[in-house]
């Protein structure tokens, strides 16, 4: 396997979501020699416009928004090392409830099938040995996320190509951190918990992650990637720890293995273990 190259494809939803669960792994992968395939799922246009605009605010124009994403989601692959950026162009749904959710050509609304028809294209020409991509509950509950997840679970079932395929996650541990360092910050932040509302949670206990990758080396490059979307900065809370914090606090990146055809033992380190 490793005389003919290995490849990483992370299959994500939007501009700005590679560098936040999957920068690390990406850029630690594309130094170890992978091959990276990131695809974009959607176009963005729901994203803020120049100045903060909001969309559905008087001055968002979804046209030069995308157009100004597109830019920063090369530059964040610039940033990572990124071998091959692949866009499928469906047009953003923006959240869950929103009007966008029914318009023509939303992600959300597109049949699984249609798309999944297209990533398994993608999946044949690069032939990733891993794929990644989010849970069942777009691990927040946005529905493009959801999309994302269905369609790349449905293209990995049409090719049995991939040997491993994984769900980002974080675990319950790493997100009372991230809630002590942003009161420490100043910023208001509410920590997931069991007695809240009914439904998915977001993240994992820890011992239900199965792999967790270094990637403390690669720090200042995942930073600099969020930093590329630098329209995006007020939704990316995480650069507002400034880039030493980051770097110090963002040095694992954790997963859950959901298919295997190498036999590798659980937990993990690497995200190819069985397979070099």
């Amino acid at each position: 396997m490793a005389e003919r190259g290995l490849t990483l494809m992370a299959v994500h939803a939007h501009p700005d979501d590679e560098a936040t669960s999957t920068g690390g792994v990406l850029a630690r992968y594309a130094a170890e020699g992978i091959t990276t395939v990131l695809v974009t799922c959607t176009d963005g246009r729901c994203g803020d416009g120049p100045g903060g605009v909001k969309p559905g605010e008087p001055g968002h124009d979804p046209a030069a928004v995308v157009a100004m994403r597109q830019e920063e989601l090369e530059a964040s692959c610039a940033a990572l090392k990124v071998s091959h950026l692949e866009t499928l162009g469906y047009a953003d749904s923006g959240m869950m409830g929103w009007p966008n959710n029914d318009m023509p050509g939303a992600f959300w609304t597109t049949p699984v099938v249609e798309a999944a028809d297209r990533l398994a294209e993608l999946i044949r020409r690069y032939r990733p040995d891993v794929v990644v991509t989010y849970d069942e509950n777009g691990f927040y509950g946005h529905p493009d996320h959801i999309q994302a997840h269905r369609i790349t679970m449905a293209a990995v079932a049409m090719t049995d190509i991939p040997a491993k395929v994984y769900w980002t996650t974080i675990p319950h541990t790493a997100f009372a951190e991230f809630g002590r360092v942003m009161k420490e910050l100043g910023v208001e932040w509410a920590e997931p918990d069991a007695g809240d509302a009914p439904g998915p949670q977001l993240g994992l206990p820890d011992d239900e992650i199965t792999t967790w990758v270094d990637t403390s080396s690669y720090g200042v490059q995942k930073f600099d990637a969020l930093a590329a979307h630098a329209s995006q900065t007020e939704n990316i809370f995480f650069l507002r720890m400034g880039r030493d914090r980051f770097v110090e606090l963002m040095g694992r990146e954790t997963f859950v293995r959901v298919r295997d055809t190498t036999g590798a033992a659980l937990p993990e380190d690497d995200l190819f273990a069985g397979l070099r």
